[in-house]
């Protein structure tokens, strides 16, 4: 069985920011994290209008910030940039889907039809930090283009430590059953992501030789699912969960971003409950901080309100 460092967190768009995994860590411990994607333009560029450009990572244990784009240079000072900032390792975006990344931004995904670039750029990061350097990708372009083997092959003589591989192809987005092929004669340590759901799944990417596991969706509104995975009992306060949750939100982007923004939060963690659906429909009328801490506490019968 993995210890927890095995167990990934995935870069999660939009999702996993530094509010959600200060939440990860309170109730799934020393699991392994890496950021939603930060873009090496904004990055480097210091865009003001994207807070992430400015987290620090010291105080967040073993995590990862995964970075996108296609320019190698540009690349390579946001992997120095996020190395001072406190990284554990540097993780390269190779399978996001996305048309504005995957086709108009030449990055993620179709970097998988361009080797030759990829190989650059994990090159050109490998040399420009002390620290790992990682790469999450997909089993190919599309059905008919699965040569995840060459990539892996390609970025492990480049210096990459270790590659995420989902197993559904760039066409497939997240349809479909995720397929997870042996990777044990790889030349550097694979982790299994797609479809990871239960201690069986994770059993099951042992015997195929992967290093590790990645769980991306099965943490939206259940961010204690790793440790759930692992035998420990589901936390009986789930309410006051969501009110830290919501808190840390509006602390980092402010109230009137922050309250639009956890609705989608609110909508996981009351999926399946009795009455979630009425719940739904009064939180996405809410643009107030107190009024949708007020409902939260009534929805799950907390306590004490922060």
């Amino acid at each position: 069985m993995f210890e927890k460092k095995n167990f990934f967190v995935a870069p999660l768009a939009g999702i996993t920011d530094k509010p959600f995994r200060q939440i990860i860590r309170q109730v799934s411990g020393d699991v392994s994290l890496v950021t939603e994607m930060i873009s090496c333009h904004s990055l480097t560029e210091q865009h003001k209008n994207c807070p992430r450009n400015f987290d620090r990572y010291d105080d967040e244990g073993n995590i990862g910030t995964q970075i996108f784009g296609a320019n190698v240079d540009l690349m390579a000072d946001a992997a120095r940039i996020l190395q001072d900032n406190g990284a554990k390792w540097i993780d390269i975006n190779m399978g996001c889907p996305v048309p504005k990344v995957a086709t108009r931004a030449g990055a993620g995904a179709f970097l998988m039809r361009n080797h030759r670039l990829a190989g650059e750029i994990v090159r050109a990061v490998v040399r420009a930090v002390d620290i790992p350097v990682s790469v999450k990708t997909r089993l190919g372009w599309d059905s008919d283009h699965t040569d995840w083997r060459d990539l892996v092959n390609i970025v492990a003589d480049n210096g990459c430590s270790f590659v995420a591989l989902h197993g559904r192809t760039r066409a497939a987005g997240y349809v479909g059953v995720a397929e997870h092929p042996d990777v044990s004669d790889c030349p550097i340590p694979i982790i299994a992501n797609g479809d990871i759901k239960t201690l069986n799944d994770v059993k099951q990417m042992e015997k195929l030789g992967y290093a590790g596991v990645m769980i991306g969706r099965g943490m939206l509104g259940t961010p204690w699912k790793i440790a759930e995975i692992m035998g420990e009992n589901p936390p009986d306060n789930i309410g006051d969960i969501v009110l830290r949750h919501l808190e840390s939100v509006i602390d980092y982007y402010g109230e009137r971003t922050g309250v639009p923004l956890f609705r989608k939060h609110c909508a996981w963690y009351s999926a399946g409950m009795s009455g979630a659906v009425a719940f739904r429909v009064a939180v996405n009328q809410i643009t107030d901080a107190k009024e949708l801490k007020d409902k939260i506490s009534e929805f799950w019968g907390c306590v004490d309100k922060i």
